[in-house]
């Protein structure tokens, strides 16, 4: 092992730091493919609202003023109709998978947009139902049973109903609560059912009088879903077969590097056509017993070389206990790459890479690849142990080829990570990670860019200590793989 230098410090973690000495020259890192298109998030943002406001002027057009009750509930019905739409159109366009939108966008910030989204098109679609229902109790003179009953004998309203029952499954199995209990397969499944629910709905929209009223409404509409209903297939289906039949993706060699832990190399032709860059992920489907149903995001834990892409999975579950058994040979299928913590979120010459566990693969491909002179980039391991340390070796190296700052932070998590806000400098705190301590390994800290990558408890923790520290949140870039 290189030799490293131990600070003394309190007795529950301990930092060791790699001196910055100048080690022997080796090779260039690989040139960082041609940038890709990125769609900045506040465009999107602005363009969903956008749309939002087209859809209500569209049923603003078609509005006609009435004191009556029944009137009232029609036009509300409507309105929440079009709304509930159109989020149906924007939740699916969110997770189609378009290359401009994951990069610029980053996939867990589509998936936290596309979870909060759900919830405001359910509430859309329950509120257009119950206004529906209760317009057409009101016109008819009926109670709610009858009424029920009478908009059912419609095709078109029992196709939404049908729709309506499939986007609350959905939504129920999406609850964090409901989701642990259920196997990625059995989610994966029911979601499914969210594609045969917006088609049901758009049965019934077409039906409506807001769509069905006017040709040119009626054409945009259709437009609208055959855009998206094409994105999906083209991005989701057609071009990760593509990659597949272009790329041959093969496991090349399966590599211990800790307990419980493997690196997976992969080969095939013309891998660098995929523009992967230092800090993306794929998602993996292994074609083998066991593994070939679910496709999980795993980061590059390298940058491409030679034609060959490198994963570094700990085992956390019976899918990643099997990959540690693959054999050189297994076909693999991969669609990527995703995700925008890459260096393009740069904005500071100095950088701090902050990790926790298995968090540090995509960093460690970026503590490799981002541009910097000695001293520009650090980076901040947190870890229960040493043997907890995955790629230490590969670590240090860097460290000492380009002369960067690398500290290992080990103790027990079991702590408490986040301390009281009145933290100076030389402070006793616990917590590795507290503002004070992060400052005396860091000192000029408010003045770099971080990029953060560990277990959802120590980033939340992480992220609160960086602000406390005077790190802006513009400068703070995360990306949770697992949300998407």
């Amino acid at each position: 092992m290189p030799d490293v230098t131990t600070e003394a410090s309190h007795p529950l973690y301990v930092p060791l730091t790699v001196p910055q000495t100048a080690g022997p020259r080796r090779r260039r890192p690989p040139a960082p493919p041609v940038p890709a298109l990125r769609l900045a998030p506040e465009r999107l943002r602005t363009g969903i609202v956008a749309g939002a406001g087209a859809v209500g002027l569209l049923w603003g057009l078609q509005a006609r003023p009435s004191a009556r009750l029944d009137v009232l509930f029609a036009s509300g019905a409507h309105l929440t109709g079009l709304l509930g739409g159109y989020g149906v159109l924007v939740l699916l366009l969110l997770m189609a998978r378009i290359p401009a939108v994951e990069h610029g966008v980053g996939a867990d910030r589509l998936a936290r947009w596309h979870a909060l989204g759900g919830r405001y098109v359910l509430g859309l679609i329950a509120a257009h139902a119950v206004l529906a229902l209760c317009g057409h109790a009101v016109h008819t003179h009926a109670d709610l049973v009858t009424a029920t009953g009478d908009l059912l004998s419609y095709g078109a309203i029992a196709a939404a109903t049908a729709g309506t029952v499939l986007f609350a499954a959905v939504g129920i199995t999406s609850a964090r609560s409901v989701r642990r209990r259920l196997r990625h397969e059995t989610w994966r499944a029911v979601h499914l059912g969210a594609l045969l629910a917006a088609a049901l709905g758009f049965v019934h929209q077409l039906a409506g009088p807001d769509i069905a009223g006017g040709l040119l409404t009626r054409w945009l509409w259709s437009m609208a879903h055959a855009t998206v209903a094409v994105l999906l297939l083209w991005y989701r289906i057609v071009v990760p077969a593509r990659a597949a039949l272009r790329h041959d993706l093969r496991v090349a060699e399966v590599r211990d590097e800790g307990p419980g832990v493997v690196s997976v190399l992969v080969r095939g032709k013309g891998v660098d056509q995929l523009r992967a860059e230092p800090g993306q992920f794929f998602r993996w489907r292994f074609l083998r017993r066991g593994l070939w149903a679910t496709a999980l995001p795993f980061s590059l834990s390298a940058p491409v070389r030679d034609d060959t892409l490198r994963i570094t999975v700990k085992a956390l579950g019976d899918h990643t206990r099997r990959i540690r058994r693959l054999r050189p040979g297994t076909r693999v299928l991969a669609s990527g790459p995703f995700g925008a913590l890459t260096a393009h979120r740069r904005t500071r010459r100095k950088v701090l890479l902050l990790a926790g566990g298995v968090g540090i693969t995509p960093l460690r491909a970026l503590f490799e690849t981002l541009p910097g002179g000695p001293g520009d980039v650090t980076l901040l391991y947190r870890a229960s142990d040493a043997a907890a340390v995955v790629l230490r070796e590969e670590l240090e190296s860097i460290a000492r080829e380009r002369r960067a700052a690398l500290h290992f932070l080990l103790g027990p998590s079991d702590g408490s990570f986040d301390p009281p806000p009145a933290c100076g400098r030389g402070c006793p705190h616990l917590a590795p990670l507290a503002p004070c301590a992060l400052r005396n390994l860091v000192p000029d800290l408010a003045a770099h860019d971080v990029y953060l990558c560990g277990p959802p408890a120590m980033a939340r923790a992480a992220t609160a200590s960086l602000r406390r520290a005077g790190v802006p949140a513009s400068r703070i870039h995360s990306e949770d793989f697992d949300r998407a």
